[in-house]
């Protein structure tokens, strides 16, 4: 293989890439770790995790990446902030485009560039993240027993994850801006047939109402154009992912009609040397604690893959 300025570069600090940078370090590769901004990725926008092991206590999600991004700095992982703007990752030699101009260049590479939620873009939404906004359900149901509580969307996760909210929470509204879901006729029936499930179509939410501590509930603007207010202690907007692949060779990686990378079961990607992990790959589930185990296989495969090529 030709020479390569890094074994490994880690693009993305999320959990997926703090503990690819964790196993890295330990493993004694040459490996960096690129961040473009804070440390973290989206579990710094989650004010407190239940559900991640070995916290039962629970732990927020500052705290979380804190301890992982220290974990990893203990065993040397080099991280760097910069965005990458480009790759090329065809060859036997990855070139990564930094902005600005500069480069670096790897034998491998792992992106765990990660995604981000669709937001609905109403006042108050950004205000309330964390304080009774949730853009997941599975993450964050436990906090509402016995409240009652809405989600924002039509598709099968806004309806899925409406039914499972009903284990937890009193009263589930559904809330969607055309007069038909979107969701798969089986998901629609399971929940028209739960009496926890209430749905509000043909309306759209204008604004989130709440304070310093916690959401009070949603102005909502009726396609007839009726107005009225929802008093709810929770909102679950769940209207997309967007994954963050601006800097992806899509077409070389063959992305998913939702520009997310497939890969096999050791997070290999199409590409010999590029591994994906965390939530910029194509698959159903998208939490914390999956996205810490596909950072360990992606680097475990990466390190085959160096053995092989030298």
């Amino acid at each position: 293989m030709s020479e390569a300025e890094y074994d490994l570069i880690i693009v993305g600090g999320g959990p997926a890439g703090l503990t690819a940078g964790l196993y890295a370090a330990r493993a004694m590769l040459k490996a960096v770790l690129l961040e473009k901004g804070a440390v973290g990725g989206q579990v710094l926008l989650t004010d407190w995790i239940d559900n991640y092991p070995g916290f039962p206590e629970g732990i927020s999600g500052f705290e979380l990446v804190d301890k992982m991004a220290a974990q990893a700095a203990r065993f040397g992982l080099e991280t760097r902030l910069g965005s990458v703007v480009a790759m090329a990752l065809a060859g036997p030699v990855k070139r990564l485009t930094l902005e600005g101009g500069g480069e670096l260049t790897a034998k491998a590479v792992i992106i765990a560039t990660g995604a981000r939620p669709r937001q609905l873009g109403v006042p108050g939404e950004v205000e309330l993240t964390g304080k009774g906004v949730s853009y997941c359900a599975t993450c964050d149901a436990p906090f509402y027993r016995g409240q009652e509580v809405a989600v924002v969307g039509g598709g099968n996760t806004a309806v899925e994850e409406a039914v499972y909210l009903t284990r937890f929470a009193a009263k589930v509204y559904v809330i969607h801006r055309r007069n038909e879901l979107r969701a798969t006729r089986i998901v629609q029936e399971e929940a028209f047939a739960n009496d926890k499930v209430e749905f509000i179509l043909d309306t759209q939410v204008r604004r989130v109402r709440g304070n310093d501590q916690g959401v009070e509930g949603l102005e909502l603007l009726g396609n007839d154009g009726a107005e009225r207010f929802l008093p709810v202690s929770g909102v679950f907007m769940l209207i997309g992912t967007q994954p963050n692949n601006d800097m992806l060779p899509l077409t070389e990686l063959a992305a998913d009609p939702y520009g997310f990378i497939p890969t096999d079961a050791e997070m290999r990607t199409r590409l010999p040397g590029v591994m994906a992990a965390g939530d910029i790959r194509s698959k159903a589930v998208r939490q914390v604690v999956n996205a810490a185990g596909e950072g360990a296989v992606a680097v475990l495969a990466a390190e085959e893959y160096l053995h092989r090529h030298g």
